[in-house]
């Protein structure tokens, strides 16, 4: 009867979250077009009209997205500031926001962006996959973020894992962004990107403690790109699997990775160390868009 019950359960959650409509063939393709065109808009209004934009370095992003060396994956990651950092952060000059097939595919919280079939089929047009708070690493919908590296697409991510808009230093970063780089099978360009502004653009609490029902104008928004992070992926699995194990430590039964065959206490160690890295890079960047704004 537990199994029968998750496994109804599952199903009702692929269901729910219609994959099929994320194919870039779904009807020739047309609705995902017409979802970036529309998207893609209102991005542009809110970050390069309504609002003042300044992106350092956004050649090296623009580059990476529109002429990398084709299958070779690109994942950005960044810092999360509001419920619309994406798309906006996508919206400024020069950026093909609307083009469908250069967009990113992005991970999206599913209690939030897949409520519904409406929204979850918009949301899929819109190369978003629902990612379930809780579910772990491992989880069902990782494997489609590990299909969009493997196929040498874009992938972004937030790796603080929820919205920060204190001006604090970056959080300690959840492990699935470390694990999509060790598990693709080749591994990503892993790019930085911090931003500043977006929390004022739509703030969590400011109308009558909601967020307001339409995004603010007249804001200054900061987005720094950072250069690819270097992982020495070879180096990071050997040492990892000299890892001393403890047999007091907690374990959630993960499968090894093939076929580096490295256990949970190795994988635990690497996915540790690789976020601290990118923490640590994502951290150098928030205070040097601290100091761009006060000059």
């Amino acid at each position: 009867m537990e199994a029968s019950a998750e496994a109804g359960a599952a199903a009702a959650a692929a269901a729910r979250t219609l994959r099929w409509a994320g194919r870039a063939g779904h009807l020739g393709g047309l609705p995902r077009a017409a979802v970036f065109a529309a998207v893609g808009a209102f991005a542009k209004a809110y970050a390069s009209l309504l609002n003042t934009t300044t992106v350092h370095n956004a050649d090296a992003l623009l580059r990476l997205v529109s002429s990398r060396a084709p299958g070779t994956p690109l994942l950005t990651v960044s810092n999360h500031m509001s419920t619309l950092d994406d798309p906006l952060m996508w919206g400024f000059k020069g950026f093909p926001t609307s083009d469908a097939k250069l967009g990113r595919w992005v991970l999206t919280a599913e209690d939030i962006c897949f409520k519904n079939a409406v929204m979850s089929y918009m949301f899929r047009l819109g190369k978003c996959i629902p990612i379930t708070r809780g579910g772990g690493i491992y989880q069902e919908h990782m494997n489609e973020a590990l299909d969009v590296l493997r196929n040498g697409g874009w992938l972004h991510t937030f790796p603080e894992g929820k919205i920060v808009q204190d001006d604090q230093p970056i959080r300690r970063l959840k492990w699935g962004t470390a694990s999509l780089i060790v598990r693709a099978p080749i591994t990503p360009i892993v790019l930085p990107i911090v931003h500043s502004g977006f929390e004022k653009v739509m703030p969590e609490k400011s109308f009558f403690g909601r967020r307001p029902p339409v995004p603010l104008c007249s804001k200054k928004i900061d987005i720094i790109v950072g250069e690819p992070i270097e992982f020495d992926m070879p180096s990071l699995k050997q040492e990892a699997s000299m890892v001393p194990h403890d047999s007091s430590s907690e374990q959630k039964g993960w499968p090894p990775i093939t076929p580096d065959g490295l256990d949970e206490v190795a994988q635990r160690w690497l996915y540790q160390k690789m976020s601290d890295k990118v923490q640590s890079v994502m951290e150098r960047l928030r205070k040097t868009v601290i100091n761009l704004k006060q000059h």
